[in-house]
């Protein structure tokens, strides 16, 4: 028993833990009743507790009855009869608590039989079809219009009253009643009436919606009355009126008919609607095609055929697009809620592209926006249309508040989309709010998007409408210009595509493009410029798209195409940049030409546009200043073509190898100089476009990144981009970003102010050692702040004590230099390894890297040729009739004001220049120290301070060589000049070799620049002496006491440098040489280029010239059809060299080449293992005794030297031969003790004389063989000779080192020293000849005679005419 009990339990507990749940109590009870069936439980206790259940819910009857139905039809289908039975009895034994008219509904007819319910099954069954027919099917009959039409007269007559007085909705409806009772009227008919009447008084909404509220029963009748109105209006050529429109829409909104219930009545249908979307886009598809191909005329009557078929068809008028008359008619009453549930039924715009849509949509938006317009939107005195709001109490709340719009008016733009374009005044309004939100409130996604989706795509539709273009950059300019550029390239790669008018529209600006570049000229450009601005207000993505593309095959449209873009709007210029920027970054297009050794044209177009536009238009130049350093992180410097541009044409500062010395003389002096004669072009007008340039810079950080990435890119595209590109490509673009990084430097020296300057820019340390900048880099960004911070201390003195002397000025001058320099001294140790501070003071090298030109010398020729072109101009303008009075004295004023300028800066400029001139004299005996050899000294100086600068740019290779003179000038202790320059001259093949296109420019004219002055002392023997004598750079004799300017015989004397001048001659025509005769492309471009830049100066002596020029003529043969480039700058070289021949002269004249009747007394040579004497400078004509060799034989120790006089043991020598005379014939002017001693040391003469008539002779027979030989193509070199000189050399001084004095052996080693020179002399004879072509030998032999020369611990002597300066330190 309490088995069967426990399942009712837990029943019980079930259903009264979900009492509340239906569907468990369902469950719970069928599976009890189950049980029952199956015979598992006693029907008595369940009975009871069913009974107990019917207490729990009212409605539990009839769950149960649901589960008996559930059952009865389970059971009568089983074919077990006892579970029959159960379910029978079960039922039975509830039917005390389950009523019967429950049981009659549920249960099947033969089941309520055998419960006793019913008599006969069959006749229940009859019973109820009868029931039911009368019910459904049988009709109620009433007097229709057409048999009974008083009462329906009557009915109109009621509904067409006047309905303006006391009468309401509540009597008209007990009249109608009455009607109906009285003529027994159709309700159906009489509620279709209604609607007629209400449909022609469509103004008494109030009334009628009333009224049919109160009259309607069943919302799915009045749906289908509505639904027939709409059908009959379905026909071909049938237009269903707007009244009915409008009684729909205003049901709808008040909720007496549902949507889904009047929409399926309605035509078309949606899939309709959706085809014909697809055939208007594949359609406008299919015309922009037309558009852009060329077809044939066959094809075009073909075209106009179809065209016609299609235009009949249309004749035929579609029935009305129900749907959307409904869309308008709940847009005009303010119902968004089902307006928009239509549309999303649509395609995307498909509703708002039918135009009474939009318009009917942008009132809604007008109404809606109105208050928040008029508070937050509306311009200073403007006043605007005042929109009176909707009586309808259901349409959208106006927005009071920005974050209102997020409620519906933000959706109600994007449904409307493109569509915006059929109300500008909307379209002005969105935009005003838009400013205004950019004021107040933060919904800036919102409104992008709008911008996005609304605004743009609008413009595009919109005819030539510039003031909306100007009024949308109002908005657009609050942005910043990542945020633009994003929606202009959403606007020009996806807006176009998402609708048919657009693809249209596309279509059409891309033709019409077409059409006004083909007969753009310079001669229209006005009238093509109109047409340009007109296209560009409402499609300048498309166009501008077109004009680049053109542009970049065609580099003549340029000036044309920039000249004609003044009447665009501001929001055009924004759009045009980021134009340009996406046709620079497009991947699809390589920036090397196919050869891979020059940039791609469309490259160069681009960058040539950028600059034109960037200056003469007002365009915001962030993105693309940006887009070059984004590049530049990347590596990738092909960029910077267009950042050059930009700098040329916007500041005026150009950036070229190729300035005459004018130019370059100018750029010497202030900024005004430099505007008027430094530049190719006369650039004016740049003040407002380098404001422009500036203040982007400034605003956006840009300075200083893309100075420090363009130093560190330089060597990024030798070791990082290079790669596998073409040598000649690399080195274009390694002086694209040095010409760039000077360029870019300059601009931001001249136009930033002190302040901005200093702090942007790093002190030199962190440049260096941080930044990884190299030190040339370093150095020029960090000079404008110098000579800023030195002027702003200067000042500052000055105002702090007052005088107006010159010395007290220039005393303040050298302190404030002391205070800015300090740390810049102590800055730049840490940027090179100690060993370097043994020779030069860091105060020498920064203030040889601080220094420009400015502060060296004054350029008054450039000032007095500049201010002389202006009395010209000015006397031209007064005599000249045409100019109108009030222009020529405009002009002359200008001129005027100029002229005052250039006097003023030129005066400015020699007061300051003396002020450096006074400081370096203090600071010059603390530069150099004397803890090593001077050549060592000077290879740092050339290899940190002289060769890096000299190719950093024109005005810095003119800054090295002067630099070189002032330092000699200003009798520097410890600085040999003729070492210097003997460095310069004799080692140029591997410079030359290692230099880009451009650094060669730089390089020849700084070697240019070194010549003119060794010309100068070459060719007057007063200026020689005056410059040169008595200075401790021309010191033979280098004494460790300092320099005493009065032993004339230290000196060297002008014959011997003039023998030391042809020597370099020598060694500039066998590295000349020698580079053309490799064949290597970069050797033979290099070596013209410089040979050219050094015309003026070199060659001066015929045999070397012509021996250049032979040299010269047979590139010219070998390359003609080779490397055209080469061809031409041989030919452009071979014919300025054959001008320059009627300046040329004989050897003998530019040099004196008698041999002496007697030999001077040779100087004290130092002897020794330790010996660090070394060859600085020698005229010999081939490997021999040349510096060069001395230069890679430098002496690492010094050792212990032997002393020739007791009086100079201590004495650093320098030995001077001349054949075998050390000093001059000018030697005769000194005492005859003097000579008596020279001769007592000189050894017999006659017999050294005899021996070098012999040789003389041999050497006069050897040099004609050696030109027949060279005549003939061979060549010769006594080789043999040479080294048997050598070893004959090396003996003498093995015997004198064995000696213990250096005295006894020096007959014996000045006869050796003789006869090595003569030796030498019949081997250079024959070198300029021949052996010319072949000046540095690369065979094992050389190499084993350099290896023996570096071992030489003592000097050699030159050849004949020519001097061998050797210096060593004590």
């Amino acid at each position: 028993f309490l088995h069967i009990l426990l399942p009712v339990d837990v029943f019980k507990l079930h259903v009264y833990t979900h009492i509340d749940h239906k569907y468990y109590i369902q469950a719970a009870l069928y599976e009890l009743c189950w049980q029952v069936v199956q015979g598992n439980l006693k029907l008595d206790l369940v009975a009871s507790v069913l009974g107990d259940m019917m207490e729990l819910r009212d409605d539990m009857p009839s769950i149960l009855a649901d589960v008996f139905s559930i059952l009865d039809l389970e059971t009568g289908a089983l074919e077990e009869k006892n579970k029959r039975d159960h379910y029978t009895q079960l039922v039975g034994a509830c039917l005390c608590f389950v009523p019967e008219a429950i049981l009659k509904e549920r249960l099947d007819p033969e089941t309520l039989e055998s419960l006793g319910l019913i008599k006969q099954a069959h006749q229940f069954n009859q019973k109820i079809v009868k029931i039911k027919t009368k019910l459904f099917y049988k009709q109620q009959k009433f007097n229709l219009l057409r048999e009974e039409n008083e009462g329906y007269a009557k009915l109109i007559t009621e509904l067409g009253q006047d309905l303006s007085g006391n009468i309401t909705s509540h009597l008209v409806l007990e009249s109608i009643k009455s009607l109906i009772g009285c003529f027994n009227l159709d309700p159906n008919r009489v509620l279709d009436i209604i609607l007629e009447v209400y449909e022609s008084r469509s103004d008494q909404d109030e009334f009628f919606l009333s009224l049919i509220k109160s009259y309607m029963c069943e919302p799915l009748t009045l749906c289908h009355i509505l639904g027939f109105k709409f059908k009959f209006y379905q026909e071909p050529n049938e237009e269903t009126p707007k009244s009915l429109y409008h009684i729909a829409a205003a049901l709808l909104h008040h909720n007496l008919i549902e949507l889904e219930d009047l929409y399926v009545h309605l035509m078309p249908l949606d899939a309709a609607i959706v085809e014909e979307h697809k055939r208007d886009i594949s359609e406008a598809k299919q015309i922009a095609r037309k558009l852009v191909m060329v077809v044939l005329p066959s094809e075009k009557n073909e075209d106009k055929e179809k065209d016609k078929e299609k235009e009949e068809e249309k004749n035929e008028k579609p029935p009305d697009n129900q749907k959307l008359g409904l869309l308008e008619a709940l847009l005009r009453i303010g119902d968004w809620h089902h307006a928009q549930s239509i549309m999303d039924q649509m395609p995307s715009f498909y509703a708002t592209s039918h135009k009474a849509i939009a318009l009917a949509l942008c009132q809604l938006v007008h109404l809606t926006v109105e208050p928040l317009y008029r508070r937050a939107g509306l311009p200073k005195g403007a006043r605007g249309c005042v929109l009176h709001p909707l009586r309808n109490k259901r349409a959208p709340r106006p927005a009071e508040t920005f974050e209102d719009l997020r409620r519906d008016t933000f959706s109600m733009l994007g449904y409307l989309g493109p569509h915006l374009s059929h109300d500008p005044i909307l379209f002005a309004k969105i935009i005003r709010l838009g400013k205004g939100f950019m004021k107040e409130d933060t919904l800036l996604s919102c409104f992008l998007s709008i911008a996005d989706q609304v605004l743009l795509p609008s413009i595009s539709l919109m005819e030539c409408n510039a003031c909306m273009s100007e009024e949308l950059w109002g908005l657009f300019k609050l942005f910043p210009y990542q945020h633009r550029y994003r929606l202009y390239g959403q606007w020009k790669n996806e807006t176009y595509s998402s609708h048919p008018l657009l693809v249209k529209v596309k279509a059409q600006t891309v033709e019409r493009a077409k059409y006004i570049m083909k007969r753009l000229t310079k001669e229209n450009v006005k009238q093509s410029g109109r047409q340009i601005g007109k296209l560009s207000h409402s499609n300048p993505t498309i166009l501008f798209d077109y004009m680049l593309s053109q542009i970049q095959w065609y580099d003549n449209l340029i000036v044309p195409v920039v000249d004609s873009l003044k009447y665009l709007t501001s929001l055009n210029y924004d759009v045009l940049a980021y134009c340009i920027i996406e046709a620079l970054a497009n991947p699809e297009k390589e920036k090397m030409k196919h050869d891979d050794t020059t940039i791609s044209s469309w490259l160069q177009s681009l960058a040539s546009l950028c600059g034109a536009v960037f200056r003469k238009y007002p365009i915001e130049l962030a993105g693309l200043l940006q887009y070059v350093t984004n590049q530049l992180k990347a590596g990738k410097s092909f960029d910077l073509l267009i950042l050059k541009e930009v700098v040329q044409k916007m500041a005026g500062i150009e950036i070229t190898d190729e300035m005459t010395s004018e130019q370059l003389e100018a750029m010497t002096g202030g900024e005004q100089l430099k505007a008027e004669g430094g530049y190719f072009g006369q650039i004016r007008n740049t003040k407002k476009s380098s404001q422009r340039l500036k203040d982007v810079l400034l605003d956006h950080e840009l300075a200083l990144p893309l100075c420090l990435l363009m130093a560190q890119q330089r060597n990024g595209v030798v070791f990082l981009e290079g790669g596998e590109k073409h040598l000649k490509l690399v080195g274009h673009l390694y002086d694209q970003c040095h010409d760039t990084l000077v360029q870019f430097g300059g601009f931001l020296a001249s136009n930033l102010s002190t302040e901005d300057y200093i702090k942007r820019v790093p002190s030199i340390d962190i440049l260096c050692n941080q930044f990884h900048t190299p030190h040339d880099a370093a150095f020029f960004l960090s000079r404008p702040m110098y000579a800023h911070q030195i002027l702003s201390k200067y000042d500052e003195l000055k105002k702090a004590e007052k005088g107006n002397k010159q010395q007290q000025k220039v005393h303040k001058y050298v302190a404030a230099c002391e205070q800015v320099m300090t740390p810049v001294h102590e800055a730049v140790v840490s940027l090179h390894p100690a060993r370097v501070w043994d020779d030069l003071r860091p105060q020498f090298y920064a203030t040889f890297w601080s220094l420009t030109m400015y502060d060296l010398a004054v350029p008054h020729s450039a000032y007095e040729r500049e201010v002389n072109k202006l009395k010209v101009q000015i006397k031209a303008i007064e005599e000249n009739p045409e100019i109108p009075l009030n222009k020529k004295k405009k002009e002359k004023e200008r001129c005027t004001a100029l002229q005052e300028k250039l006097q003023e800066e030129e005066k400015k400029q020699l007061e300051h220049v003396q002020r450096v001139l006074h400081r370096l004299k203090l600071e010059k005996d603390n530069w150099l120290l004397a803890k090593s050899t001077k050549n060592e000294t000077i290879t740092k100086f050339l290899q940190l301070c002289l060769f890096p600068r000299c190719i950093f740019s024109s005005i810095d290779a003119v800054y090295c060589a002067r630099f070189v003179e002032l330092v000699h000038q200003q009798k520097t202790p410890n600085f040999c000049t003729l070492l210097c320059y003997d460095r310069v001259f004799s080692a140029i093949i591997y410079t030359v070799a290692s230099c880009t296109e451009n650094e060669s420019h730089r390089y020849g004219r700084f070697l240019c620049c070194m010549l003119e002055t060794v010309t100068r002392w070459h060719s007057d023997r007063a200026t020689y002496e005056k410059e040169c004598v008595n200075y401790p750079g021309f010191l033979t004799i280098f004494r460790a006491t300092g320099f005493d300017g009065g032993n004339k015989a230290d000196q060297l004397d002008y014959e011997n440098f003039r023998h030391v001048v042809h020597k370099w001659h020598y060694m500039l025509t066998k590295a000349s040489v020698h580079c053309l005769e490799t064949g290597d492309y970069t050797h033979i471009r290099n070596i013209l280029i410089v040979l050219t830049k050094i015309l003026p100066c070199y060659p001066k002596v015929l045999n070397l010239g012509q021996a250049l020029e032979c040299r010269v003529h047979k590139i010219c043969l070998e390359e003609k059809d080779k490397r055209p480039d080469l061809y031409a700058l041989a030919m452009g070289y071979s014919g300025r060299l054959k001008s320059q021949k009627v300046h040329m002269v004989p050897e003998n004249e530019f040099h004196h080449k008698e041999q002496p009747a007697r030999s001077a007394t040779p100087a004290s040579q130092q002897n020794g293992p330790g010996s660090t004497g070394k060859p600085a400078t020698s005229t010999s004509k081939t490997d021999e005794g040349t510096s060069e060799d001395g230069d890679r034989g430098k002496d690492k120790s010094q050792g212990t030297t032997k002393p020739v006089n007791k009086a100079n043991s201590a004495a650093a020598k320098v030995t001077t031969s001349n054949g075998n005379a050390v000093k001059d014939r000018d030697d005769k002017e000194k005492s005859g003790k003097e000579k008596k001693e020279k001769k007592e040391k000189t050894p017999g003469s006659t017999p050294e004389t005899k021996a070098e008539n012999r040789r003389e002779k041999q050497r006069d027979e050897r040099a004609g063989k050696e030109e027949r030989a060279a005549r003939e193509g061979k060549e010769k070199t006594p080789k043999a000779e040479r080294e048997k000189a050598k070893a004959e050399e090396k003996s003498s001084k093995d015997d004198k080192a064995k000696a213990g004095n250096g005295e006894p052996a020096e007959p014996s080693r000045e006869r050796e020293a003789i006869k090595e020179s003569k030796s030498k002399e019949k081997g250079d004879r024959s070198a300029v000849a021949g052996s010319l072509k072949s000046p540095v030998p690369r065979s094992e032999s050389a190499e084993s005679e350099r290896d023996h020369k570096r071992r030489k611990l003592d000097s050699h002597s030159s050849p004949s005419h020519s001097s061998s300066v050797k210096v060593s330190m004590a």
